[in-house]
């Protein structure tokens, strides 16, 4: 049976974490491992973390749950702690507040994969954006291509970074850049889709909304440096003059929509 590995790093996070415990507690698809990497929180997160193992175990769940609470370098440097230490064949990386839509939604992915030969590199599917209560607002406004590739990102992050399930064995190979402070989930999703592209994996488009996004994340926090950033690494990635016309198609298309 395939296993899912989810990774919730959390910093002081108290108000938004149990939304998130309580959407992996009650998935029916028992082959799961939850890595909760916490960074030396201040708040009620730890104990939040540890109530949420003991119902877990009360529950007689067989989902396994791991809760480590050390200093880091920041959100993303917590990440690449998660991926060292994840066990099953995806890595997802959910963040507190952020929820699966249902309770079947890991089990109605993995049927998605029974399939397929070799794995996908990448499983990925559609987000919707959700308040503080978990009330539904909108729709992603951008949305998963039929077919991904690396090539994709440079419209845009088409697939949000929760809903971007990678390949363990591929993650371990691919950390997250530290030198990007608010993009390197941008980097990350490229570098596994170029990898996937060499070893001639397919990408796997599940069809279906797969995580509830909480609305003001990071980068939305700091929207300006944020913008800065993703242009070097397109720049990067896509070259200068792919990343100015693109750029360009961005402003107009802005326009059009006004």
């Amino acid at each position: 049976m395939m296993k899912f590995t989810i990774v919730t790093c959390t910093y002081n996070a108290a108000d938004t974490c149990e939304k998130t415990f309580e959407s992996v507690l009650q998935q029916s698809y028992p082959n799961v491992e939850h890595l909760i990497l916490d960074g030396c929180s201040k708040d009620d997160t730890l104990k939040l973390a540890n109530a949420y193992q003991e119902q877990n175990t009360k529950s007689g769940s067989k989902h396994t749950i791991s809760c480590i609470s050390e200093p880091d370098k920041g959100l993303y440097d917590a990440m690449n702690k998660g991926i060292a230490k994840a066990t099953g064949d995806y890595i997802l990386f959910l963040n507190a507040g952020d929820t699966l839509p249902n309770n079947q939604t890991l089990e109605a992915i993995s049927r998605c994969t029974q399939q397929q030969n070799p794995l996908p590199a990448v499983l990925y599917g559609d987000t919707d954006i959700v308040d503080t209560n978990g009330k539904f607002i909108r729709h992603r406004r951008l949305s998963p291509p039929a077919n991904l590739s690396w090539h994709s990102f440079k419209h845009g992050m088409l697939v949000c970074h929760q809903a971007f399930y990678a390949r363990t064995d591929i993650a371990k190979q691919t950390p997250y850049n530290l030198q990007y402070r608010f993009s390197a989930d941008v980097d990350w999703c490229i570098r596994i889709m170029k990898s996937a592209e060499k070893q001639h994996l397919p990408l796997l488009n599940l069809k279906q909304v797969v995580v509830n996004y909480l609305e003001g994340g990071l980068t939305d926090k700091n929207h300006r440096a944020s913008l800065k950033e993703r242009f070097r690494l397109m720049c990067s990635h896509y070259g200068m003059f792919t990343t100015i016309a693109m750029h360009v198609w961005f402003v107009f298309r802005s326009f059009l929509r006004k």
